[in-house]
């Protein structure tokens, strides 16, 4: 998010930012849905690590740049404090198109979340994974939910993003896809009707990304700090080898979409306090003993990956939740002051 450094406003400036960012974000930084938002995108890379050193790059360069133009950066799912003027829509032809067919949804408080690209080698294998990490997702979201606050209220909701974005169609947990095949038919009959211009105007929290030969995970919100951004990433990449090579997600899941979308709202409410269903029986899990679980079975595939030290700090996000961070700086310091901890955060 981009915010005015004199008074923590949202700065709706990014068409200003992308003209003024200098050779080394050229590429790698581009507009969003709405003009206080700014994407940064990583190159592929072999490892969390290096993935994560370059994201810390882009965002000194991006801090650095804004400096300059008297703004600065800050991440979390939400901007937290009230709209002090009318959201405005991305003057890009893509957002365009948004702003055109969803009308009035887009022009709803901006939301930010953080997408992890896993590359896999062939299409029947990302549907596969595609269907067994929807079982993981609520998990995810549970871990990284970072937005309590909307329009400066505590809502009750850990991540209000979940919740805001799901006002646009084609957003949730997809259903199971029996093949590549049914993807394809899936998705065709939106395009060849003329429902949507293009494959990404499908938002689900999980999509295949053939162009890219990913399979892109999108449920989670985005981070405060680098930290949580790497153990995320890592858990993420780590879930998908331990799905393909061993298989791990119970198969009552792939049947269970009511349960699976029960899980996503419960953790979009409780974050790491909450106890997500079990479809194979019949029972809550407490999200922290979940991830113990899983944090057993998925060791000898991080350290594969060279991703056991990012995928050990994965337990720091139960212990240190951010809702709760967020929820004590309001409570004690006032907006201007938790707005101001999210920037100090951002390149910390």
């Amino acid at each position: 998010m981009l915010l005015d450094a004199s008074d923590w406003t949202l700065a709706q400036r990014a068409d200003e930012v992308l003209a003024y960012a200098g050779e080394g974000l050229a590429g790698r930084c581009a507009a969003e849905t709405h003009e206080a938002a700014i994407e940064l995108r990583t190159a592929p890379h072999r490892t969390v690590r290096e993935a994560v050193a370059e994201l810390r790059e882009l965002r000194g360069l991006l801090a650095g740049d804004l400096a300059h133009l008297g703004l600065a950066a800050a991440s979390s799912g939400t901007y937290p404090g009230p709209m002090s003027e009318p959201i405005r829509v991305s003057p890009s032809s893509r957002y365009q198109v948004i702003h055109r067919t969803m009308r009035g949804l887009a022009r709803r408080e901006p939301t930010f979340a953080l997408h992890v690209h896993v590359g896999v080698p062939d299409a029947t294998r990302a549907i596969r994974l595609v269907n067994s990490l929807r079982a993981h997702l609520p998990l995810l979201l549970a871990l990284s939910a970072s937005s309590p606050f909307l329009n400066g209220r505590l809502t009750g909701l850990a991540s209000n993003r979940t919740i805001l974005f799901q006002g646009f169609p084609r957003t949730g947990i997809p259903r199971r896809f029996d093949s590549y095949a049914d993807w394809v038919a899936t998705v065709d009959l939106l395009l060849r009707s003329g429902a949507i211009p293009e494959p990404t105007f499908l938002w689900w929290d999980i999509r295949p990304q053939p162009g890219l030969g990913t399979v892109e995970v999108r449920i989670m919100d985005a981070q405060p700090r680098l930290a949580a951004t790497a153990a995320l990433a890592a858990l993420v990449q780590v879930l998908a080898h331990l799905e393909l090579e061993q298989g791990y997600a119970h198969g009552a899941f792939a049947e269970a979409g009511e349960a699976l979308a029960e899980n996503r709202f419960i953790a979009a409410r409780d974050a790491t306090a909450a106890e997500l269903i079990d479809p194979a029986h019949c029972t809550r899990v407490p999200v922290a003993r979940m991830l113990e679980h899983m944090l057993a079975a998925a060791r000898s595939h991080a350290a594969a990956l060279d991703a056991l030290d990012e995928l050990e700090s994965v337990r720091m996000l139960t212990l240190t939740p951010e809702p709760q961070r967020q929820e004590r700086l309001m409570a004690s310091a006032g907006l201007p002051v938790l707005i101001a901890d999210l920037a100090a955060r951002f390149t910390a």
